[in-house]
């Protein structure tokens, strides 16, 4: 497999545009050890990916030109944004890179009552930059052609105002409550559209928290009789779902 390459670039990308890489992508050809002729893989996340060549060879920069394009496409058949309880700083790093190599479309990062990590302002924006370099990264290595969107942090009950699921789609709610639809009934036979998946963070959603997403049409889902970590619970749904077909 040659070596894939996520490029942000406006309008996109299209066949014999000259193309300087960014130093982190130049970084990669010159790990690599890639010589003027070699040939590798760029996307840039709007769908498809584009055959490439390297042309020139600098000490720190690496110019390529973009040749076919590919109509391929590696995503779930339903569009899955988890919004999440944030956990801890390394763990929610796991958690993207995990959701994207698995087909999450977005994620939307929440701080809850019982979220160990809280930001806000210019840090918050830092922390969803970071967060999106991580998914872009997941996003070359697994083979994607798209890249898991992060969403700007929110406050749970502010995002739940406006967290409703699209028209056509269906919301559910992470819960350990015996009345909670399993997998299997929750996604066999389920309308195709999108899937809207809330989570919380270390030690779960409050009562409160997770009543409220009830009244706000989030059905309950348990996940089996274990109880799984904070950034392990989501993924299991992401996974549940490519095992169904989904």
């Amino acid at each position: 497999m040659s070596l894939r390459l996520y490029v942000d670039v406006e309008p996109g990308l299209r066949a014999d545009l000259p193309l300087d890489l960014s130093p982190a992508a130049a970084r990669h050809v010159q790990v690599l050890r890639l010589q003027p002729g070699s040939e590798l893989t760029l996307f840039d996340g709007r769908g498809g990916e584009w055959s490439a060549r390297v042309v020139k060879m600098g000490r720190s920069d690496v110019q390529v030109v973009v040749g076919e394009f590919h109509a391929v496409e590696r995503e779930l058949s339903r569009q899955v944004t988890l919004a999440v309880g944030m956990p801890a700083n390394e763990r929610f790093d796991w958690l993207i890179e995990k959701a994207t190599e698995l087909g999450a479309a977005a994620i939307q990062p929440l701080m809850t009552e019982r979220s160990v990590l809280r930001v806000s302002g210019e840090r918050a924006e830092k922390k969803r930059a970071h967060w999106q370099a991580i998914a872009a990264a997941a996003a070359e290595q697994c083979g994607r052609n798209r890249v898991t969107r992060i969403h700007p942090v929110q406050d749970l009950t502010t995002w739940m105002s406006t967290g409703t699921p699209a028209p056509g789609g269906a919301a559910h709610v992470l819960s350990l409550a015996p009345t909670a639809d399993d997998m299997k009934t929750a996604f066999t036979d389920a309308p195709a559209g999108p899937l809207l998946v809330l989570s919380g963070p270390e030690g779960g959603l409050s009562t409160a928290e997770e009543q409220l997403a009830q009244d706000r049409g989030f059905a309950p889902l348990g996940l089996g009789a274990r109880v799984l970590r904070a950034e392990t619970a989501p993924l299991l749904v992401l996974a549940g779902l490519a095992a169904l077909g989904g």
